[in-house]
């Protein structure tokens, strides 16, 4: 079982995405498969598998496979030239050693292990990720996480608004994708070369309005699944990047 999440963030020098159609849509459609691997008697804390969906996507933005004449490349850049999609799924056991079997990129927190793939078409999924299901059981963090790290990046999530964990974990790979095409590229540098630290917390509701006014990169729902279209779920604050 698993969760299916649909969402869409712009593409670099793209306006902020709407829930109309736009050019986008007539290209080609890719989606960016996660696999999050929850054992029954093990299930990762929520919030480490927030963070680790989104060091997974930063993992597949900067591997030298999906850059220049990598063998990934071309995947990466029809996904990027169409709606930005990402789709989190949930396997255990055999379904796990299936899914890791294929080309991509593991990624492991303190409690979380998240498998990044190649971007593939939308109705082209490989038979062994097609099969995992699409809904699931919650994530919970058995203890409220430690305040974030203010000197590391961190992806505000909305206090506003209620997601599950699947929801959630693209979300967070929207805002780390956002932070990343945001940077210059030294900073990316650093942040690629330190592993990648980030912290996911959702902010406290005193300090979201600022959040989204202070010219950080902000990730804007199309409203297909969960919320309503055009609702800010994250907002990006990476130490290059901060205004507030």
């Amino acid at each position: 079982m698993g969760w299916a999440v649909v969402n869409h963030v712009p593409a670099p020098g793209g306006s902020p995405l709407q829930s109309e159609r736009t050019p986008r849509d007539e290209a080609p459609q890719f989606v960016l498969p996660l696999v999050v691997r929850v054992e029954r008697s093990a299930p990762p804390a929520r919030t480490d598998a927030l963070e680790t969906a989104a060091r997974a996507v930063l993992l597949m933005l900067s591997d030298e496979r999906a850059l220049g004449d990598g063998e990934w490349a071309e995947a990466v850049r029809n996904w990027e030239d169409a709606r930005i999609r990402k789709v989190v799924r949930r396997a255990r056991g055999a379904e796990w050693r299936r899914a890791v079997a294929l080309p991509g990129i593991t990624t492991t927190g303190r409690s979380a292990e998240v498998r990044v793939f190649p971007p593939v078409p939308l109705h082209g999924w490989p038979k062994d990720l097609a099969k995992l299901q699409v809904s699931g059981t919650e994530l919970h963090d058995p203890e409220p996480p430690a305040a974030a790290d203010p000197a590391q990046p961190v992806l505000w999530l909305s206090p506003e608004l209620q997601m599950s964990a699947g929801k959630a974990m693209a979300q967070a790979g929207h805002g780390a994708q956002l932070a990343w095409w945001a940077l210059p590229d030294t900073a990316r540098t650093t942040w690629r070369d330190s592993g990648f630290p980030l912290s996911v917390r959702t902010a406290d509701p005193t300090d979201w309005n600022r959040l989204t006014a202070s010219g950080l990169p902000v990730v804007r729902d199309a409203g297909f699944t969960e919320i309503a279209p055009g609702s800010v779920t994250v907002v990006a604050a990476h130490p290059a990047l901060r205004q507030v």
